[in-house]
C-alpha cells in the first residue's frame, strides 16, 4: 500500500504545510526555527526533512526537471514548433537555452534546487549540532539530508554546468552571492558527505518511507552514479568538453574523496581511473550487503507505480513519491497521450524519437513497454504515427485510482530516481573502463539482457552470444551505452549520460541520420529514376539501402473494446508489409505513418521559365478519331494559374517539374540548436541552461559567459537537402 506520510506541497507563505493521510501539520522552515528546538526530537528533525523532500511536489520538478528538460537527445526528444523560439520550456528541447534567459520556469527551478539544498544543509547542521544527533534515527535523516542535496546537485551541474556550491548551512552574516564552482568540485564534495555518511543509513525495507525516501541502498548507487560523473566531461566556461583530469590540479583536496574499497583499506579517488573504481566498488559493495534481483517482468516496477505500490528491497532503489491532486505529473507531461478520456487528460511533453524504437533488436520486450506507439481518444485506443511516439511505461488510463474525467496534473503516480538494473550497468561500465570485458562486466550485462529477452526465440542469440561476443573495450562501452538507452527510455537518464560520455553531439547526428536514410527509401523508386540524383545520394549516405525493409507504414486493426495496447493488432511493427496497400485495406487494415514522415518532398512546377508554385495536375485526353492525345495542364492558384492544351509527341509542354527531397520539419527542428538543421555541427552540443536574469539582476557574481551561449544558433533551422530532381517536358 502507498505510504501514509507522504509529503505534498500546499501554498503557503513564510511556512511549510505537510500533509499526510491521517494528519496536517505546519511546519516553519528549518532556517526560521531555534535549532535547539527543531532537532531536539526526531519528530522535529523528521519534519525540517520533510521541508526538503516537499520541493520534489513543485511544479519546478514534477513537470520541467522530472522529463521535460531532459530532451532532445536520441532517445527522448519532443519537436518545438516552428520559428525562432519563444520564452517557453521548447527552446530547451531545440537546444537553444539561451533564448530562455527571461523565461520564469528557469527561474523558479534554479531556486527551486538551491532551496532544496540550502534546506537540506541546515538539516546536516541542525544534527551535528543536536546533543542526540548521533542516534540512530538523527543519523539516517542526516543521510537522507546529504543525498537530497547530492541529487539536487547533479541536477543542478547536468542541466547548468558550474553553479554556486553551498558546503554548509547558511548563517547570519554570511556571503550567499557565490560565483559558479567548477561541477567537478561539487561532485567531489557531494561525494565526501555521502561517502561519510552512508554506513549509517538504513537500508529501505527498515526505513521509515522505505523507497520513497532516501535509505541506505539509493545512497550508495548515488555514490556510484555521481563518482562516474565526476570521472566523466562536462563543458566548461570555454566552450569544451573536458573531464577534470585535462583542465584541473585533480590532487586538490576540493577535488579528491576518500573512502574506504571494499577490502576495507582507505584509498584516495583523485583521476579519471579513480572514480572509476570508486563506482565500480559501491556497485559491488550494495550487491555484497543488499543483492536483490531483477523482476523477472520490465513492466512490474512500473505497474507498481500505475498501482500506487511500494515494494521495498526490490528492483526500485529509491523513487519520488508523489500525492494526488498535489505534485506529479507522471501520467500528465509524461507517459501515454490520453484526450477526452474517462480518467482525465494528458498534455503529453515527453517524446521518444523514431531511431529509438528501430533501435531495438527483435524481440526485446522492453520496446513494447517504452514506447508507446499508439494514444487514448475519447477511452477508445488508436494507433500512432512515427514522430508522435511517447512513453509507454505510465499510461493513466491503467491508473489505479479513479483519477476522474476532468483530471490533468497531480496523477500521484510515482517516479523512479534509480533501479538495479543502473547498479548492473555501471558496474559493468566501470568494470570495463577499468578491465576491458571481463566476467564481471559481461555477467552485469548479460543479467539485463536475459530480461528484456526472457522468452524470445531470439535468446541465445541476443543475450549468450550477444554479450560473449563483445570481445574488446570498444565494443563493450558501445553496448553500454545502446544498453542504458534501451533499459531507460524515457526515465531522464540519458541526456546526463550523453554528457558524461561525451557522446551528445555523436548520437544526436547518429539519430537525425538514420531518420534521413530511413525517410529516403520512402521515395526511392522515384529519386532512382534519375542516374544523377541517385549517385549523389549514394556518395553522402552510402548506408542508405541498408534501411529499405523499415516500414514506411505500420497496418493495424482494432480488435477490442477495452482501451489497452492489446485491443490493437499489428501487421508489421517495425518493417515493411508484405502486401501492398490496396491488398492490406480490402482485408480491413488501417495504416499510420512511419518511416514516411522523416522526409518531405516539395514539388513546384513552372512554365516557360514562370514560377507557378507547388499546384499542377497534367490530364490526357486521346481523341477517338484522329488517335491524337491531347495533354492539359493545370498550373497554380489564382490569380497566379495558367491552362493550356498540347498535343502529346508533336511539341514540348515547356513545363518543367522540380521535386526537392529535404528532411522533415520534425527532424530538422529536433537539434536546430546544435547545428540549425545541418548534419554535422561542431561536435559540442549547447546543453547548458542559462541562469535566469532575475538571478543575474540579483547577483554582483553571477553571469552567462561562456559555455557555447554566444555560439548557439538561434535560428528556425533549416532543412537538410537530399535531392533534386527536375523533370523537363513533364
Amino acid at each position: 500500500m502507498k505510504l501514509k506520510n507522504k509529503y505534498i506541497a500546499l501554498a503557503a507563505v513564510g511556512a511549510l504545510t505537510l500533509a499526510s493521510c491521517n494528519d496536517t501539520l505546519d511546519v516553519s522552515s528549518p532556517s526560521q526555527m531555534d535549532q535547539s528546538m527543531a532537532y531536539s526530537s526526531t519528530e522535529f528533525a523528521t519534519n525540517a526533512i520533510n521541508g526538503v523532500y516537499v520541493l520534489f511536489c513543485e511544479d519546478p520538478y514534477t513537470s520541467r526537471m522530472c522529463g521535460v528538460w531532459m530532451q532532445n537527445t536520441d532517445v527522448e526528444a519532443e519537436v518545438p514548433q516552428a520559428g525562432v523560439p519563444a520564452s517557453d520550456r521548447r527552446a530547451v528541447w531545440s537546444l537553444q537555452a539561451p533564448a530562455i534567459t527571461g523565461f520564469n520556469d528557469v527561474y523558479n527551478a534554479w531556486n527551486n534546487n538551491l532551496q532544496a539544498i540550502e534546506r537540506a544543509n541546515q538539516v546536516r547542521a541542525g544534527i551535528d549540532n543536536s546533543s542526540i544527533g548521533k542516534q540512530d534515527e538523527m543519523q539516517q535523516i542526516k543521510g537522507e539530508a546529504t543525498c537530497l542535496k547530492a541529487f539536487r546537485y547533479y541536477l543542478m551541474c547536468g542541466l547548468w554546468g558550474d553553479v554556486p556550491y553551498y558546503d554548509e548551512a547558511a548563517k547570519w552574516g554570511d556571503v550567499i552571492d557565490k560565483p559558479r564552482t567548477d561541477k567537478n568540485v561539487i561532485y567531489s564534495r557531494c561525494l565526501q558527505q555521502l561517502v561519510d555518511i552512508e554506513p549509517n543509513m538504513k537500508w529501505s525495507d527498515v526505513n521509515t518511507g522505505g523507497i520513497e525516501r532516501m535509505s541506505r541502498d539509493f545512497a550508495i548507487g548515488l555514490i556510484a552514479r555521481l563518482a562516474l560523473f565526476r570521472a566523466g566531461y562536462g563543458l566548461t566556461v570555454d566552450g569544451t568538453m573536458k573531464r577534470a583530469d585535462d583542465y584541473l590540479d585533480v590532487t586538490a583536496d576540493s577535488l579528491t574523496v576518500t573512502y574506504k574499497n571494499l577490502s576495507g583499506a582507505t584509498v584516495t579517488a583523485s583521476s579519471h581511473n579513480d572514480y572509476v573504481q570508486m563506482a565500480k566498488d559501491y556497485c559491488q559493495k550494495i550487491i555484497q550487503l543488499k543483492p536483490r534481483e531483477l523482476n523477472p517482468d520490465f513492466y512490474t516496477a512500473f505497474q507498481n507505480e500505475m498501482n500506487y505500490t511500494v515494494v521495498n528491497n526490490s528492483e526500485v532503489l529509491a523513487e519520488v513519491a508523489f500525492v494526488q491532486n498535489y505534485g506529479g505529473d507522471v501520467g500528465w507531461s509524461i507517459g501515454v497521450t490520453n484526450s477526452g478520456c474517462s480518467n482525465g487528460n494528458t498534455t503529453i511533453q515527453v517524446g521518444l524519437t523514431p531511431s529509438y524504437y528501430m533501435s531495438f533488436a527483435d524481440g526485446d520486450y522492453r520496446r513494447e513497454i517504452t514506447c508507446a506507439n499508439y494514444d487514448h481518444n475519447a477511452d477508445t485506443v488508436r494507433a500512432a504515427a512515427a514522430t508522435s511516439i511517447k512513453v509507454g511505461k505510465w499510461d493513466r488510463s491503467l491508473a489505479a485510482k479513479e483519477l476522474g474525467k476532468d483530471s490533468s496534473k497531480g496523477t500521484g503516480i510515482n517516479f523512479p530516481l534509480m533501479r538495479w538494473s543502473d547498479i548492473l550497468l555501471m558496474l559493468a561500465e566501470a568494470e570495463n573502463e577499468l578491465n576491458g570485458p571481463t566476467a564481471i562486466a559481461k555477467d552485469a550485462l548479460m543479467k539485463v539482457r536475459a530480461r528484456a529477452f526472457a522468452g524470445a526465440n531470439n535468446y541465445a542469440e541476443q543475450v549468450t552470444n550477444y554479450v560473449n561476443n563483445l570481445g574488446s573495450k570498444e565494443a563493450f562501452f558501445n553496448a553500454i551505452v545502446n544498453e542504458r538507452a534501451w533499459e531507460f527510455g524515457g526515465e531522464g537518464l540519458r541526456k546526463f549520460d550523453l554528457v558524461r560520455w561525451n557522446l551528445y553531439a555523436q548520437k544526436i547526428e547518429q539519430a537525425m541520420r538514420t531518420m534521413l536514410c530511413w525517410g529516403i527509401n520512402n521515395y526511392y523508386a522515384d529519386i532512382e529514376k534519375d542516374d544523377a540524383a541517385l549517385a549523389s545520394i549514394l556518395k553522402e549516405y552510402p548506408e542508405v539501402r541498408n534501411y529499405a525493409n523499415w516500414a514506411n507504414k505500420l497496418w493495424y486493426m482494432k480488435t477490442g473494446k477495452n482501451n489497452t495496447r492489446t485491443d490493437i493488432k499489428w501487421y508489421n511493427t517495425k518493417y515493411q508489409a508484405d502486401l501492398d496497400d490496396a491488398a492490406l485495406t480490402g482485408d480491413g487494415w488501417s495504416s499510420v505513418n512511419w518511416g514516411s514522415q522523416l522526409i518531405k518532398r516539395t514539388r513546384t512546377y513552372s512554365y516557360k521559365g514562370t514560377d507557378y508554385g507547388t499546384s499542377g495536375t497534367k490530364k490526357e485526353e486521346k481523341d477517338p478519331v484522329t488517335e491524337e492525345v491531347k495533354v492539359t495542364y493545370d498550373l497554380g492558384t489564382a490569380p497566379n494559374n495558367i491552362t493550356f492544351t498540347i498535343i502529346k509527341g508533336k511539341e514540348p509542354s515547356g513545363v518543367t517539374r522540380t521535386d526537392k527531397y529535404q528532411a522533415s520539419d520534425y527532424a530538422t527542428r529536433l537539434y536546430r540548436g546544435y547545428s540549425n538543421g545541418a548534419l554535422k555541427g561542431n561536435g559540442i552540443v549547447p546543453y547548458i541552461l542559462p541562469i535566469g536574469i532575475t538571478t543575474l539582476n540579483a547577483s554582483s557574481v553571477l553571469n552567462n559567459d561562456g559555455y557555447c551561449f554566444n555560439s548557439t544558433q538561434m535560428g528556425e533551422g533549416i532543412n537538410v537537402d537530399v535531392a533534386t530532381i527536375i523533370t523537363e517536358n513533364w
